[in-house]
């Protein structure tokens, strides 16, 4: 066959590969505009759109889902050899609840019931809150469960690694799981030092298998950590010496975390357990105490993903934003949402709502924040308060909602957390957490200026769309 046949047949099967994707688009992508964009595309320029689809184009990672299942059966199968009947009265308490309605659709979205007496304590940055983690995994004596997007081989890394490596010397399981692609630069010295100490670490890569090759756009941002199933951590600090505030020109870094108690840490060990079953095909060491506070708030867990039935992690923030009736404030590092939460937004303005959006004023990453501040722009115009925080590099994602609901974790404002990501929120109803959230924000918008009306230059403009475009996927 000569080179020019083989090119020939080469673009033939490119082509009726263009045209199988295209159909797959169609049934699959969960937008018409996507599912319209990709398809076109597929079908006339198969040779430059194929890859791109293959990496980008999957809206759900299905492979996860049957292990999902195989892993809520083994969790079953566990659960018969623990006491859960505490867990299961606390569930039952917390419907006795009068805001109890109110977090009803989210525990459908979010798989896990909603639960009574938890107490919670508000991480403010990285001193705080890795003084806080580093005692839990310090003090403890059975399990730890430690999972965070990225870990760095830094000063923070190095910290983390040795009380791993004490508490497994002790005696303790220690499990540690890691984003493949967030921690892409963890050398493999440090896993393998771990490992030699006793410590199980795994990296969660959805690339495991022939057919999940390709999905690299799926990330796992989670950051949660366990300790003796007693204390838990989420929020949004990873593992690296910028999130204590020590790396410019990003410093100080703006984060907040927080420290939970209660039966919602069974909700924890849960999300953990599922991520650690996709790594691994094997389910982590769970723990429950034996009775829990007969006081405290109720908490639901929202965890989200690209293996949910519905975008549990847009809707989580349509839900919260329908529901305020006095105000709602939102911090987050990204700002690009989709047309629903747009729409809810707008309809909180118009419903006489104080909607207050917190931004960075500094990019970590450029297109991403091009394409944000065109979406800020556009919430300016039709009312919606837009502050700009100044000291540094603002990464807390925190959302307040009238005076008694308040929500912390890793999910930020934008399609990838919505779509593309694993996360993970924890909502609290209880007013006096809340009115130390509002603290906490009062003192944030101290420190940034509202934005108005701008007026950008027409490249500025031109910039800021191309941006836009390619915002799914950022």
């Amino acid at each position: 066959m000569s080179y020019s046949s083989y090119i020939a047949h080469l673009l033939v099967v490119i082509q009726v590969l263009g045209v199988i994707a295209a159909v797959h688009a169609v049934f699959t992508v969960r937008t018409a505009q996507g599912a319209i964009a990709w398809a076109t595309s597929l079908v006339f320029m198969p040779l430059l759109t194929l890859l791109p689809y293959l990496v980008f184009g999957r809206g759900r990672f299905d492979a996860y889902i049957g292990a999902r299942r195989q892993a809520n059966a083994e969790m079953h199968t566990a659960a018969a050899e623990l006491d859960w009947r505490p867990w299961v009265e606390e569930a039952l308490a917390a419907r006795q609840y009068h805001s109890y309605k109110a977090l009803r659709a989210l525990a459908e979205l979010a798989r896990m019931p909603t639960l009574a007496n938890n107490q919670v304590r508000l991480l403010i940055n990285g001193q705080a809150s890795f003084e806080a983690i580093f005692e839990a995994i310090a003090e403890a004596q059975r399990v730890l469960l430690v999972q965070f997007f990225i870990i760095r081989d830094d000063a923070l890394g190095q910290r983390l690694a040795q009380l791993l490596l004490e508490r497994a010397a002790n005696g303790v399981e220690v499990f540690l799981l890691y984003d493949a692609i967030g921690s892409h630069g963890l050398p493999g010295r440090y896993v393998e030092h771990l490992r030699a100490g006793g410590v199980q670490v795994q990296a969660f890569s959805t690339g495991r298998g022939t057919l999940n090759r390709f999905q690299l756009n799926f990330r796992n941002h989670r950051k949660i950590v366990v300790a003796d199933g007693v204390r838990g951590f989420v929020g949004g600090h990873n593992v690296g010496v910028e999130y204590l505030g020590e790396k410019p020109p990003l410093a100080p870094w703006r984060d907040t975390h927080v420290e939970l108690r209660g039966p919602a840490v069974a909700c924890l060990q849960e999300c953990f357990a599922e991520d650690w079953f996709w790594a691994t095909r094997a389910l982590p060491t769970l723990l429950l105490p034996s009775a829990y506070a007969s006081e405290g708030m109720l908490c639901q867990v929202v965890a989200s993903g690209p293996a949910d039935k519905q975008e549990t992690c847009s809707l989580f923030f349509v839900e919260a934003i329908n529901s305020a009736t006095e105000r709602i404030w939102i911090t987050t590092p990204y700002f690009i949402p989709d047309e629903a939460v747009s729409a809810a937004l707008r309809l909180a303005v118009l419903r006489g709502v104080d909607v207050r959006i917190l931004l960075p004023s500094r990019p970590d990453h450029r297109t991403v924040y091009a394409a944000s501040s065109l979406y800020a722009q556009d919430a300016v115009r039709v009312g919606v308060r837009v502050f700009r925080y100044q000291p540094g590099f603002l990464h807390q994602k925190v959302v307040l909602v009238d005076r008694d609901s308040a929500a912390v974790g890793s999910a930020n404002l934008d399609n990838r957390s919505f779509r593309l990501n694993f996360e993970i929120m924890l909502v609290t109803v209880d007013e006096g957490f809340a009115a130390e959230v509002e603290s906490m924000l009062l003192a944030d918008f101290d420190n940034a200026v509202e934005m108005g009306p701008e007026h950008s230059s027409r490249l500025q403009q031109l910039g800021m769309r191309v941006a836009r475009l390619v915002s799914p996927i950022l």
